[in-house]
Formats: structure tokens, sequence, C-alpha cells
């Protein structure tokens, strides 16, 4: 999976500690879902594109 976090956030200049204290989790699970090691639950990913103002289909791009 592939997702783009990382574009998002920096465009809105947060930190992954900005990102994970809006969403109530770790730093480090905000670093596993940008390199795409994670993949998080309907309930995160829908905290995550909220937060960055996109759609969970445009933010979290899914391999076969």
């Amino acid at each position: 999976m592939k997702t783009k976090i990382k574009e998002l956030r920096t465009k809105y200049d947060m930190t992954q500690e900005e990102l994970a204290k809006k969403v109530g989790v770790r730093r480090e699970t905000i670093v596993f879902l940008e390199k795409g090691k994670y993949n998080p639950s309907l309930k995160l990913a829908y905290k995550v594109a909220k937060i960055l103002n996109t759609k969970i289909e445009e933010l979290f791009i899914f391999d076969d």
C-alpha cells in the first residue's frame, strides 16, 4: 500500500508528531503509515483523511 500522507502533511506544514496527536496515535504509527508498512483501521484512515482534508481513497493507494 502506498500513501500520500507525507505529501499532504508537509503541504499543511505539520510534523509527524502533530498529526499523531490529532488522530490519537503514536508518532511511530504515522511513520509506518507513511512508509506503507501498516494498514490502518477504517477509523484511523478516516481520521487521518479528515485532518489532511482529503478522501480515504485519495490518501491510500492499494496495490494488488
